[in-house]
């Protein structure tokens, strides 16, 4: 039987979808879907302090890339001592979560078999479902992982078929970190298509950039949707003071109109799994109100 230690979000939830949940033996500190994962051992922990400001953790992250260090710790001991057969990690991003690096580190003094290591890298949609298709794959379960993305890819052509016939199609800004500013990057733009919108930044596969308050309120979206990455509804607005400061922000159009939104961008949106399917109901949602039913209202969106 596998012993999975997961060290990312989105790759504990790939598991848990193939229904690998009661193989899973460890995870990270930020692994907490779905529920009961959250009894297993962490293995990782952030050398910042999460609950700083935005500008702070900025920093420090900066500060720490800048000197080649990881922002992540893995604790290689209690690795050890869980004996994984698998570990899942990324290397789509150094801040985001512990890195293919810092597994390799964690396992060089590893005595005897060594676990296999499976990381992902996806920019875009299609890639998230190539990565799903590639855990079921190395977990033996190829047929399940094959069946699952199917679905995922007809819920997906479901919201699709919809958008396509709205005529209108909103401007819409992301927010993925907002002091700094920085663009949703990667699939962000691809579902913002897929929900009836067009994306005022960011291009499809490609990383997050950091974003000009002059370029955003030059660009005057229609829609405003928050999603600051291992932010909650509740933490986002606590960090809104900078943003709703900024010199002409009153006049915006999405401010003006009401359609400034904060979504939940731990849970939804910046974890690159099943649930940016949900991720793409809340955009639709936001974008559409007339068409779609706002059944995540508060637990994934609120208006600002």
């Amino acid at each position: 039987m596998e012993r999975i230690v997961s060290l990312l979000p989105s790759t504990t939830e790939i598991a848990c979808a193939l229904g690998f949940q009661q193989a899973l033996v460890g995870r990270s500190h930020e692994c907490d879907f779905p529920p009961g994962v959250e009894h297993l051992p962490i293995l990782t922990e952030p050398k910042l302090d999460a609950s700083a400001t935005s500008a702070r953790i900025d920093d420090r992250v900066k500060q720490l890339v800048g000197d080649g260090l990881s922002v992540y710790r893995v604790d290689a001991e209690k690795l050890r001592e869980l004996r994984p057969t698998v570990i899942l990690t990324q290397d789509h991003c150094q801040v985001c979560a512990a890195s293919l690096r810092d597994v390799e580190e964690a396992l060089t003094t590893w005595l005897g078999e060594r676990p296999r290591v499976l990381s992902l890298n996806p920019n875009g949609l299609e890639e998230v479902w190539n990565d799903i298709s590639r855990v079921a794959s190395e977990l033996g379960v190829e047929a399940r992982g094959r069946d699952y993305v199917a679905e995922l890819g007809e819920r997906v052509a479901g919201i699709a078929e919809q958008t396509v016939r709205i005529r209108h199609r909103p401007s819409v800004a992301c927010v993925e970190w907002i002091d700094p500013l920085m663009a949703a990057g990667n699939w962000v733009p691809e579902l913002v298509t897929l929900a009836g919108g067009n994306s005022a930044f960011g291009e499809k596969g490609e990383h997050s950039a950091w974003l000009e308050w002059e370029s955003l309120r030059a660009a005057d979206p229609e829609v405003i949707a928050l999603l600051p990455c291992g932010f909650d509804i509740e933490r986002t607005r606590r960090e809104l003071g900078p943003l709703i400061a900024q010199p002409g922000w009153g006049n915006l159009r999405a401010v003006q109109a009401g359609r400034v939104f904060i979504t939940d961008g731990n849970q939804y949106f910046n974890r690159p799994g099943p649930r940016l399917f949900e991720s793409l109901e809340i955009l639709a949602e936001i974008l559409h109100p007339d068409h779609f039913a706002p059944k995540h209202r508060d637990t994934g969106w609120q208006p600002l």
